[in-house]
């Protein structure tokens, strides 16, 4: 079904008018639970994190469970370590967040599909974090609550293989990224990746990682300088 030029301009004005709405949402703000699964080639890790932005830096990151076991004190303090360089690597730019406005080609949006309670959204997608390679060969999808007016849900899939560094070949890639709405906030639910490949020719990569946000409590702003 193609939308005439003006339902077009609306469709892209609503994508847009929901990329920003989430940008504006304020995270500094809510403290929350994250439930962390990963199965890299068989081995299988998981961890039940909490957050709070109240707290001074070092103690914003605090360690619940770890492989569903109480996590040991030589644990919680490799933990806090691996959360500050983090915190450094975003504060100097080189960690591998991705703003919507870069993820969601807007020129390209496509109508998909539509229901009562979604309009279903299709784009290109080329990051330039995955390589030069990676060009042309994901698309994404997204869908659109009508209703409470954001994005609801996003996919991000390979239409072919790519190598993001070199001797490593991604065959199978799939992102989905669930968003929740929050009092008119727009927080992320849950993101799930599955990725397969090859490294180095020899080295199999099959990987699946789920990351759930659960327990938001909005907190007063703190300073972005703490």
């Amino acid at each position: 079904m193609n939308l005439t030029e003006g339902k077009h301009n609306q469709l892209k004005q609503k994508i847009s008018q929901a990329i920003t709405k989430f940008e504006q949402t304020q995270r500094n703000m809510w403290a929350f639970q994250v439930e962390r699964y990963e199965n890299e080639e068989g081995e299988i890790t998981s961890s039940i994190e909490q957050y709070n932005p109240s707290n001074e830096l070092e103690k914003r990151w605090s360690l619940v469970r770890i492989n569903d076991e109480q996590p040991t004190s030589k644990q919680i303090k490799k933990f806090v370590a691996k959360k500050l360089e983090q915190a450094e690597n975003k504060k100097q730019g080189n960690n591998f967040s991705i703003a919507l406005k870069e993820l969601i080609n807007q020129e390209s949006i496509k109508f998909s599909a539509e229901s009562d309670l979604d309009i279903e959204v299709i784009f290109d997608v080329y990051l330039k974090k995955l390589g030069e390679s990676s060009k042309g060969k994901l698309t994404g999808k997204l869908l659109y609550n009508k209703q409470l007016a954001y994005i609801e849900k996003l996919i991000i899939e390979n239409t072919a293989e790519f190598s993001p560094v070199f001797s490593a070949n991604i065959s199978e890639f799939k992102l989905t990224i669930i968003f929740t709405n929050i009092d008119d906030h727009i927080l992320p639910k849950q993101h799930n990746m599955e990725m397969k490949g090859t490294f180095a020719f020899f080295t199999e990569i099959n990987e699946v990682s789920t990351d759930t946000f659960s327990n938001y409590k909005v907190h007063e702003a703190i300073s972005s300088s703490k």
